[in-house]
């Protein structure tokens, strides 16, 4: 199985050059962290940053230097900072190439709920909404399963809703999935020493199986 970093590793290499980035809270933000070297990725978070680094070392850390999620980052050369206003402009605009979210559940329709659980306090939506409202490609980044073991990936979310119909692929601890345009997902990769057994007892969506699935290499 794969832990946290090896999921935002695998996620990595989805990135082509030339690629604008929003990495969202949570998982994705590790993504920063594995970039591959010589590859131009300009990464973009909604509170007003373009050419975020990766996480800095603890005497690099500058706490007026933070991301979407709070956290502290580094800039590479060549960063800009503006106002939400004009980082919200470039989600809406479409000039996000890629987007990588966390997410609690995702339907085989490729739904994602992923801002709220019922009775828990919450700030707000944040930039979810604007993201898989406007990204053109949208990966998610998440544990297969619940703490109690159930399936994240589902026939139907139910959870309040962030966006519908709009996940392409999923990279969990167990593998690598697309979703399909008819619904389902498909198994595309297993992650190292996972069966693809354990995965459909783990799926509650309708899952399909790659004729050519393989273990992934990260």
């Amino acid at each position: 199985m794969l832990d946290k970093n090896g999921i935002a590793k695998r996620i990595a290499m989805e990135l082509r050059d030339g690629f604008y980035v929003n990495l969202g809270i949570g998982i994705p933000t590790l993504v920063a962290n594995f970039i591959p070297q010589g590859m131009n990725v300009t990464l973009q978070s909604e509170n007003g940053l373009l050419g975020i680094g990766p996480f800095p070392y603890e005497p690099e850390v500058d706490a007026d230097l933070i991301n979407a999620g709070k956290q502290t980052i580094t800039m590479i050369p060549g960063s800009s900072l503006f106002s939400s206003a004009d980082s919200f402009a470039m989600i809406r605009g479409g000039h996000v190439d890629l987007t990588v979210l966390g997410a609690m559940e995702v339907s085989e329709n490729g739904d994602i709920a992923n801002w709220k659980v019922p009775g828990k306090m919450v700030k707000g939506m944040g930039g979810a909404m604007d993201l898989v409202a406007s990204a053109k490609n949208i990966i998610v980044a998440m544990q297969h399963r619940s703490k109690d073991g159930k399936s994240k990936l589902l026939k139907k979310c139910s959870l309040p809703i962030t966006g519908l119909g709009c996940v392409k692929k999923i990279v969990t601890e167990l593998g690598v999935f697309d979703v399909l345009p008819e619904g389902g997902f498909m198994l595309l990769e297993t992650a190292p020493g996972v069966s693809i057994e354990e995965i459909r007892n783990s799926t509650e969506g309708r899952l399909e199986v790659a004729s050519d699935v393989y273990e992934m290499v990260v």
